[in-house]
C-alpha cells in the first residue's frame, strides 16, 4: 500500500480584518474607468485596425498563410465528398420547407460562400438541415395554405395554382430567413453569444428528436403517394398521422415500391460505409447514385405517365438575380424567426465547439452568430432559406481529410456547376426517392432515444427536461414546443436553487475538515457550536427557507427563545418596579423602624421580627421556581446548550438585498438570546458586496468573518477559555499563536 502524505500547518487564526493585513488586500481597483475605456475604444492604430479586420473577417487571418502542400489535397477531396452530399440533401430538405428542390440547391451554395469568409470553425458544413427545414416549412404552409390558391372551381372542387402558391412560399421563406439573419447579427454584435447556454444539451437533443418525428411524418405522404389534409396548431402532428392512417387504403403502390427499393439500397450501403469506414478512402456516395439511377429509370421507363408517379418537375438552370424580401411579412414571422435563429445557432455552435475541442483550436461564439446571421441575410436576398450546420456532412468533411473551410468552397463550386449545367437533368426524379434520403439521414436523431435510459441512470432532472421537451415539441409543434421547453428548463434551475441541500457540519478526527454529519459517520459536532451550510447561493428565492432550516437543523427555535426572553425581561422589569416601590415605602417608614430598633434594644420588643427588612420568601420561592422552569424551556429551545452559530457561506456567489436583510436579522435575533453568530468562507467579492450594502456595523464587526470554519471554531474555543481543547477523541491539538 502506498504511504499516505501528511502535512502540518501552523498559523494564526485569521478573521477578515487580520486576513486583509496578512494577505495585503488591494484598496484600489484594476478595472479601467469609463473614460479610459472610451479613449481606448476611440483610439486608432494600425495594429488595432488589423485586429478588428481579423475579428470580423477571420478568413484574412488564415487564408494568406494557407499551407497548400499539407492541406490542399485533403480539402479538395473533402469538398468533393460534401458537395456530392449537398445535391441530394439540398433537394430533399427543400421539400421539408415546402419549396421546390432548386431552392435547396441555392441554399447549399450562397450561405456556404458567406460562411467561408466570416466563420471561425474549420470543419462544420453549413447548408440545409432537416430541423431548420421543417421549421421553415411549418411557417410557409401556415401562411400560404393550398386553400388560398384554389382556381377555376366552386365549392372547393377547383385545382390549386401551384406556381402562384410556390412563388408566395418562396417570398415567405426569404423574408423569414432575412429576419432570422438580422436577429443573429444583432445578437452577435452585442456579444450575446452566451444565450445558447440556456439551451442545455438534454433540451437540444430532446428538441431535435421531436423535430425528427415531425420530419418523418411530413415525408410519409411522399412514400405512400397520398395527400392528407393540412393541420396547424397544437396536436397537428397527431391529426396528420391519423389522417395518413385513414388514407392508407388509397396508397399508390408504384410510389411505395420505388420508396421501399430506394430505402433498402440506401440503408444497406450506408451501413457498409459505416462498417468499412476505416478501409474506404471515401464513403460511397450512395445518395447521389440513387438519385441518378432513379432519375434515369423514371425517365426512360416513362413512369410518370404510366403510373402517375410524382416527380420533382422543372428545375431552372442558372442563378437568379437578388431580390429584396417582402418586409410586410416580418410582423407575421417575427416569433418564428427568433426561434429559428436560436435553434440554428445552438446546433451550429455545439457542432463547432465539438470539432474545435477535438482538433485544438478555438471557435468564437459571438463571431459564429454574426457569420451565421450574414449567411442567412445574404442568402435571403438570393432566394435561400435558413441554414445551419449538418452533423452528417460535417462528419464527412472531417473524416475525408478536410482541414479548413476551403472544403466548403470546393463543395459550393460543385453545387454551382450542378445548378448551372446539370440541374435540369433531375426533373424526372421521384419525390419519393428524396423522401427516403430524408428518412435515412434521420437515423442519427432517432438514435438520441438512447439518451432516455442513460439519463435515467445519471440525472433524472435532465431526463425530465428531455422528456418534457420531446413531448411538448410533438404535441405543440416546433415554435410553441421550444418556448415551453425553455420555460421548463428555467423552472428546473429555479427549483434547484430553492431546494438546496442543507447540512450541519462536524469535525473529522485528526483533521481540520468539517463535513456533513449525516453523510460521514466520523464527522462529530463540536459541543456548543452549530456549523450550518447550504449547498447553493443564499438569495431572495431561498432566504426564508434558509432561516427555517437553520432553526430546524440546529434545534434552535428562535421564536420561542425570543418570546421567553421578552417574558423574562418583562418579569424582571415588574420585579424591579416592585422593589422600587418597596424601597420608597421603606423610606416613608424609616422613623418607625428606628423607634422599633430602639425599643428592641431597651428590651421592650425582644423576640419580635420586623417583616419589612426581609424579602417576601413566598415571592422569592415562586420567582425561583418560575426561573428554573423558564431555563429548562430555554435550554430545550436553544438546542442543548448551543452557544455559537457558524454560517458557512463558501457556496454563495452573490448577495442581494434580501440576503443582507436575512443575515442581519439572524445576527440581531440570535444575539438577543445570547447566541454568537459567525460567517465563514466568504469570497472577496461577497465581502465587497456586503460592505456596499451596509452590512457591517458595531453590532456586526468584520471580526465576525473568518476565512475557514476551523478558524472560527478555534476563535470560539479560545474565547471560552478552551484554547487547548481537544476537538475530537483522538489526540489532536489546535495550533495557535497568542490567540
Amino acid at each position: 500500500l502506498q504511504k499516505s502524505i501528511e502535512y502540518i500547518v501552523q498559523r494564526e487564526v485569521l478573521d477578515e480584518l487580520r486576513l486583509d493585513e496578512v494577505a495585503q488586500k488591494r484598496t484600489w481597483t484594476t478595472k479601467p474607468t469609463l473614460g479610459e475605456r472610451l479613449r481606448e475604444s476611440l483610439s486608432f492604430s494600425v495594429l488595432k485596425l488589423k485586429q478588428i479586420l481579423f475579428s470580423w473577417f477571420p478568413v484574412l487571418g488564415w487564408l494568406p498563410h494557407y499551407p497548400i502542400r499539407e492541406y490542399a489535397v485533403g480539402d479538395v477531396m473533402s469538398g468533393c465528398s460534401v458537395g456530392i452530399m449537398h445535391l441530394p440533401q439540398g433537394m430533399a430538405y427543400a421539400l421539408l420547407a415546402s419549396l421546390r428542390p432548386v431552392f435547396g440547391l441555392y441554399t447549399s451554395f450562397y450561405p456556404v460562400l458567406v460562411y467561408f469568409i466570416f466563420g471561425t470553425s474549420r470543419h462544420i458544413s453549413v447548408g440545409t438541415f432537416a430541423v431548420i427545414s421543417i421549421m421553415i416549412g411549418s411557417v410557409t404552409e401556415r401562411l400560404a395554405p393550398d386553400s388560398d390558391f384554389i382556381v377555376n372551381g366552386t365549392n372547393g372542387t377547383g385545382s390549386v395554382d401551384i406556381d402562384e402558391r410556390d412563388a408566395y412560399r418562396v417570398q415567405i421563406a426569404c423574408s423569414l430567413t432575412v429576419l432570422t439573419g438580422i436577429f443573429q447579427i444583432l445578437l452577435g454584435v452585442v456579444r450575446f453569444g452566451f444565450v445558447v447556454t440556456y439551451l442545455s444539451e438534454p433540451l437540444v437533443r430532446g428538441y431535435t428528436t421531436g423535430s425528427a418525428c415531425h420530419v418523418c411524418v411530413s415525408q410519409l405522404k411522399y412514400l405512400f403517394g397520398v395527400t392528407p389534409a393540412r393541420f396547424s396548431g397544437p396536436l397537428s402532428l397527431i391529426y396528420t398521422l391519423v389522417d395518413l392512417c385513414r388514407l392508407l387504403p388509397q396508397t399508390q403502390v408504384p410510389e411505395l415500391v420505388v420508396s421501399l427499393v430506394a430505402l433498402a439500397v440506401l440503408i444497406v450501403v450506408k451501413e457498409l460505409n459505416t462498417y468499412y469506414r476505416k478501409k474506404l478512402p471515401l464513403p460511397i456516395p450512395i445518395e447521389l447514385i440513387v438519385i441518378i439511377a432513379a432519375t434515369m429509370i423514371t425517365h426512360f421507363c416513362g413512369l410518370p405517365d404510366k403510373y402517375d408517379i410524382d416527380v420533382v418537375g422543372e428545375i431552372p438552370s442558372g442563378l437568379k438575380a437578388p431580390r429584396v424580401p417582402d418586409a410586410t411579412l416580418f410582423s407575421k414571422v417575427i416569433g418564428d424567426a427568433f426561434a429559428v435563429a436560436i435553434v440554428g445557432y445552438a446546433i451550429n455552435i455545439s457542432l463547432g465547439k465539438t470539432f474545435a475541442l477535438k482538433h485544438g483550436y478555438k471557435v468564437d461564439s459571438n463571431q459564429e452568430l454574426v457569420a451565421l446571421g450574414l449567411s442567412n441575410t445574404v442568402g435571403g436576398f438570393f432566394q435561400c432559406y435558413s441554414v445551419t450546420s449538418s452533423l452528417s456532412r460535417s462528419l464527412v468533411q472531417e473524416s475525408t481529410g478536410g482541414k479548413t473551410q476551403v472544403a466548403g468552397l470546393v463543395s459550393s463550386i460543385i453545387v454551382l456547376i450542378t445548378v448551372l449545367k446539370i440541374g435540369s437533368l433531375f426533373e424526372d426524379l421521384p419525390k419519393a426517392v428524396l423522401s427516403t434520403i430524408v428518412f435515412v439521414n434521420l437515423k442519427g436523431m432517432f438514435k438520441q432515444f438512447m439518451d432516455v435510459p442513460m439519463l435515467w441512470r445519471t440525472n433524472k432532472v435532465d431526463l425530465l427536461v428531455w422528456l418534457v421537451t420531446f413531448t411538448s415539441t410533438i404535441l405543440f409543434n416546433l415554435d410553441l414546443g421550444l418556448a415551453i421547453s425553455i420555460g421548463f428548463s428555467m423552472l428546473t434551475i429555479i427549483f434547484r436553487t430553492q431546494l438546496p441541500r442543507y447540512s450541519i457540519l462536524g469535525n473529522v478526527p485528526g483533521t481540520e475538515l468539517y463535513l456533513d454529519t449525516n453523510t460521514y459517520q466520523e464527522a462529530k459536532e463540536i459541543p456548543g457550536i452549530k456549523i450550518f451550510r447550504s449547498s447553493t447561493t443564499l438569495c431572495y428565492t431561498n432566504a426564508e427557507m434558509y432561516l427555517e432550516v437553520l432553526q430546524e437543523k440546529s434545534g434552535i427555535e428562535i421564536g420561542k427563545l425570543l418570546t421567553a426572553k421578552r417574558k423574562q425581561d418583562a418579569k424582571q422589569k415588574r420585579k424591579q418596579e416592585k422593589e422600587r416601590k418597596k424601597a420608597k415605602k421603606q423610606g416613608q417608614e424609616n422613623i418607625t423602624v428606628i423607634s422599633l430598633k430602639e425599643t428592641a434594644v431597651n428590651g421592650f420588643s425582644k423576640g419580635q421580627v420586623n417583616r419589612s427588612y426581609h424579602p417576601d420568601t413566598t415571592m422569592s420561592d415562586s420567582d425561583s421556581d418560575t426561573g428554573c422552569h423558564g431555563n429548562e424551556e430555554n435550554e430545550e429551545a436553544s438546542g442543548s446548550h448551543t452557544q455559537s452559530i457558524i454560517l458557512d457561506l463558501s457556496t454563495t456567489s452573490f448577495v442581494d438585498t434580501v440576503t443582507v436583510k436575512t443575515l442581519k436579522n439572524i445576527f440581531r435575533d440570535f444575539e438577543e438570546v445570547d447566541l454568537s453568530v459567525y460567517l465563514v468562507g466568504c469570497q472577496a467579492c461577497i465581502v465587497e458586496q456586503l460592505e456596499k450594502a451596509g452590512f457591517f456595523s458595531e453590532s456586526i464587526p468584520k471580526s465576525r468573518l473568518f476565512i475557514t470554519v476551523h478558524d472560527a471554531v478555534l476563535h470560539i474555543l479560545k474565547k471560552r477559555g478552551e484554547a487547548d481543547f481537544v476537538l475530537v477523541s483522538h489526540q489532536v491539538h489546535s495550533f495557535h499563536n497568542d490567540l
